[in-house]
């Protein structure tokens, strides 16, 4: 078994990536605003380099391949924000890439993959096509290393940073450690991130409707998949079927339910965030935040708010800010 398979992730690890990302990156902002009479904070992720928080994990996971690994290249599986995390981190450290992709992933996604010197495998999605068979077909054909997009204890301590990096930056303005996290989910390797980060905190996951598996996960005590009949989301960055063991046995232990927003929530949030804190923030991006302002999570000046991607095409973006979409 591979390293991946069987080594966990630890807070410890969070704090080696934090570490180093802390080398090569700045810290994303922790904006203040007010909602509901409640002072809140809110984490910038939208700003990292490629647009998402998925540099994080994209940076420790591949910083740790040994030399023949590097060699060897590495694949990924993503609609988008993943996809360009490893290809920003694999052309820095001259590694080979290669991203499977779906069909229907948004354009400005796939562009910004290739620009950043990744070769794209795009797999048909709306056909039922099994991305994760793509992939692992591409890593014995190659021997390459694969970076999962959550199910990998690296990616996962990766973007745990970001809940350490929330905590400095509260103590910095002499604020105590947040008392609550509410952030974007797909298949968890964020939420589990950040629980192992801030162990004291509640970590809310977010999910789009119809594709909260996690949430319907939690409640059951099993893992769910998401429907075979799931509807069309917005939220591209969030479209996984399922949690994996590794996340969900973390999620288990620290996350006491899981939320669902609507369409028109993420599109309010994202006519909030540009309105308020000036942001663009993707669908996928602003679940947590339409979460928290549809009264959906208790807040406290100690609440703090994952806004983790703003990879949306100017027109989408341009009708959900006039209110045309």
């Amino acid at each position: 078994m591979t390293a991946q398979q069987t080594r966990s992730p630890t807070a410890e690890g969070v704090a080696r990536a934090a570490a180093k990302i802390a080398k090569i990156l700045p810290k994303t902002p922790l904006l203040e605003a007010e909602v509901n009479g409640a002072r809140l904070w809110f984490k910038a992720d939208c700003l990292q380099p490629i647009g998402a928080f998925k540099i994080r994990g994209a940076w420790h996971r591949l910083s740790d391949l040994t030399e023949a690994e590097r060699a060897a290249g590495v694949v990924g599986v993503s609609s988008g924000n993943h996809a360009q995390g490893v290809a920003w981190a694999a052309r820095r450290l001259g590694i080979a890439a290669t991203i499977v992709m779906p069909v229907d992933a948004p354009q400005v996604k796939l562009a910004a993959t290739r620009a950043l010197g990744a070769e794209v495998v795009l797999y048909d999605r709306p056909g039922g096509e099994d991305r994760d068979a793509v992939a692992n077909r591409l890593c014995a054909e190659r021997g390459a290393t694969l970076v999962h997009a959550y199910a990998d204890p690296w990616v996962i301590e990766g973007q745990g940073s970001a809940g350490l990096e929330i905590v400095e930056q509260l103590a910095e303005r002499g604020i105590e450690a947040p008392t609550r996290i509410v952030a974007p989910c797909g298949g968890g390797g964020l939420t589990a991130g950040l629980a192992l980060a801030c162990p004291e905190a509640e970590i809310v996951p977010v999910e789009p409707e119809g594709w909260d598996d996690v949430r319907l996960s939690l409640a059951s005590g099993t893992i769910l998949r998401v429907s075979a009949d799931a509807p069309p989301t917005a939220c591209d960055a969030l479209q996984t079927p399922a949690t994996w063991p590794i996340n969900f046995a973390i999620l288990q232990a620290r996350c006491a339910f899981g939320l669902a927003v609507s369409p028109a929530e993420v599109r309010a949030a994202q006519r909030w965030a540009f309105s308020v804190l000036h942001l663009v923030v993707e669908p996928g991006g602003a679940t947590a935040l339409a979460a928290v302002l549809a009264g959906k999570v208790s807040t406290d000046g100690r609440t703090a708010i994952m806004l983790t991607g703003s990879n949306t095409d100017p027109e989408s973006f341009a009708k959900v800010v006039t209110g045309k979409d």
